[in-house]
């Protein structure tokens, strides 16, 4: 049975290498018009939100054993009555009008381990720049910001983003992640300088293989440093 008024939706962030990415869907039966949403559904009688978080994006996406943390909490009484809104409601839900809050997880993944497809109510999934999200509905524009702020600050004391690089990477993969994410551009000396410095990373005896330009030196994480 499902609580018509308890939700999960989740942020599903991507990273390509270069470029951080959400994850949106496109929702099915709304008419003639295009309306963008993140991955959510209702949560279940008998299960956690947790799983409720994992079932969603397994049900919508074909995404699973994701890494997922809550991101917050949003109950604005108003969040599912817009009129742009009501005929998505109407299609999908026994009770359209019903008041629901909604908690909003964020995942990590990277993006070429991963091809989501869509299912359930999803017409499609898609990815797109966190940078450039159109509109979306109901509250889900304020629910990426909060997600992306969250993010923001996690990776800014190392608690996440090392999900999102191989084990072995190098000094400009890890400056190309941060700056995607905090949407900043950094002098390559000082990032470099402040990441062996602080220790973020421990130099490897190994170099890049299989490039066109001089090999760079490959590190990992320093997990005594890692904030988790």
């Amino acid at each position: 049975m499902i609580n018509p008024n308890i939700s999960v939706d989740c942020v599903v962030f991507g990273f390509d290498g270069q470029n951080l990415n959400v994850l949106l869907i496109e929702q099915k039966d709304v008419g003639q018009m295009r309306k963008f949403a993140l991955p959510g559904d209702h949560l279940e009688e008998d299960e956690d939100l947790d799983t409720a978080a994992q079932r969603v994006l397994k049900e919508i996406t074909s995404l699973s054993g994701l890494y997922l943390r809550q991101s917050g909490a949003f109950g604005d009484p108003d969040r599912v009555k817009n009129i742009k809104d009501l005929p998505w409601l109407q299609s999908n839900r026994s009770n359209p009008e019903a008041r629901v809050i909604t908690i909003a997880y964020y995942a990590l993944v990277k993006m070429e381990d991963f091809n989501p497809s869509a299912s359930s109510f999803a017409e499609r999934v898609f990815w797109q720049s966190a940078h450039n999200i159109p509109e979306l509905a109901f509250d889900h524009s304020k629910i990426v910001k909060t997600a992306l702020s969250t993010l923001r600050q996690e990776v800014s004391e190392l608690r996440v983003g090392h999900e999102l690089l191989p084990e072995k990477f190098t000094l400009t993969q890890v400056q190309s992640l941060h700056e995607s994410i905090l949407n900043s551009s950094f002098d390559k000396r000082n990032f470099r300088k402040k990441a062996l410095n602080d220790s973020w990373v421990i130099p490897l005896d190994e170099k890049q293989t299989g490039v066109f330009h001089k090999p760079a030196r490959l590190y990992s994480w320093n997990k005594d440093r890692l904030s988790i």
